[in-house]
């Protein structure tokens, strides 16, 4: 109770700063160069040490689904030289080099524990102490916690389990047999990349089918129709890129792939499942190097038992099984979370009720997170630049 008492009372010392972004990955710069631009002070907390630090996490092969051309940060574009699709290092420089080229004011080192709505006010209270703010803008990411299932039986298993982030070094799989269970972005990601290594067994276990692109097509980068892909109504989009996974893969069904439950652009929009994008892997299933197989039913210690009954026995288990925003600690008693823990606003929406409280990059878009990134950054930027909330803030 003291300590409850004595920090609202640091609070209402404190003063009261216009903006603060949470997190400074590529939603967060975007729209606190966006408020920064609008005239709004604009504070980024991080509580990393680095920019980019899932970036430096993820496996050194790993690279953009997304075209360069649109996947820069605003106002920034790529060096010249850099390939179609940016590697992880290329991308790490990017995002450093926006937030200098911007000044951008980022706090590393500041872990957010949970936002206060205080009336006309918010109180942001950190690892390092209270700060109020008029606007608070959560850009923490849809990808902050690697989500793995509680499989039954998996603590007895005597291979390694590790997560699709945890991918690391593709060539550390020679010799292994690899189970990759998701056929998701994350699960094509992996065996894109294990279909170059000379494994002992690869085996893709799938309960449902993906909805899958080319990188590309002849030589037109797949992704670079994405803005024209994002105009069209959902069904027609849907009814594209089913036409276009049809005419250049064929039927995946005829290899053990169970089909999709909903098109591509339905599943992007109600339960956030991005579009895989297919670098090789679909050649290898075709091949017979990767076998499809169906759902996991439980885990032994010497293998796998599947939904059909039969038994495979993998050196490794990648978990291919996405992410949670994990943000219920921060806003989960604010009611502006959905049952996955997702925001209920995204962008220039927000609740009502609680003015002031801003998510971005919080759900996946066609455009990729860096192009979708600016335009959430301008919604966000153009409602708080135009509040009355932004007056007096300094008070």
């Amino acid at each position: 109770m003291a300590d409850t008492t004595t920090r609202q009372m640091m609070e209402q010392v404190a003063a009261v700063e216009p903006a603060i972004v949470i997190g400074a990955g590529a939603a967060g710069l975007a729209v606190a160069q966006a408020l920064m631009k609008a005239g709004v002070p604009t504070s980024i907390l991080e509580k990393e040490s680095r920019l980019a630090e899932p970036w430096h996490r993820r496996h050194r092969q790993l690279r953009l689904n997304t075209h360069r051309d649109l996947s820069a940060l605003p106002g920034l574009a790529y060096p010249t030289d850099t390939p179609a699709f940016p590697p992880r290092d290329v991308v790490i420089r990017h995002m450093n080099d926006f937030r200098e080229a911007n000044r951008l004011p980022v706090e590393f080192g500041v872990a957010v524990e949970t936002i206060v709505f205080r009336g006309d006010h918010w109180a942001v209270r950190t690892s390092a102490g209270s700060r109020l703010a008029r606007h608070v803008v959560v850009a923490t990411g849809r990808d902050r916690q690697p989500f793995t299932p509680q499989w039954k039986g998996m603590q007895a298993f005597a291979g390694r389990i590790v997560h699709s982030a945890d991918f690391g070094d593709a060539t550390t799989y020679a010799g292994k047999k690899v189970l990759v269970v998701g056929a998701g972005n994350s699960g094509f990601d992996a065996l894109n990349h294990l279909a170059d290594v000379d494994t002992s067994a690869i085996w893709l276990s799938a309960r449902n089918g993906p909805a899958l692109l080319p990188k590309r097509i002849g030589k037109i980068a797949v992704h670079r129709l994405s803005p024209l892909m994002a105009r069209l109504p959902l069904r027609v989009a849907d009814a594209v890129i089913a036409a276009t996974q049809r005419l250049v893969f064929g039927d995946l069904t005829k290899f053990g792939m169970p089909p999709a439950p909903s098109g591509g652009v339905s599943r992007l929009t109600s339960d956030y499942t991005a579009i895989a994008a297919d670098d090789g892997a679909v050649d290898a299933i075709k091949s017979g190097k990767i076998v499809v197989v169906p759902a996991i039913r439980e885990f032994t210690r010497d293998g796998v038992i599947l939904a059909n009954g039969s038994l495979v026995h993998p050196d490794i288990v990648i978990a291919a099984t996405g992410y949670r925003t994990g943000l219920e600690s921060m806003v989960g008693n604010l009611g502006v979370l959905d049952n996955k823990g997702v925001p209920l606003f995204n962008g220039g929406e927000a609740d009502p009720k609680l003015p002031g409280l801003w998510f971005t990059g919080m759900r996946p878009s066609i455009r990729g997170c860096f192009a979708n990134a600016a335009i959430l950054a301008k919604a966000i930027a153009r409602r708080i630049a135009g509040s009355s909330l932004v007056s007096g803030a300094s008070g």
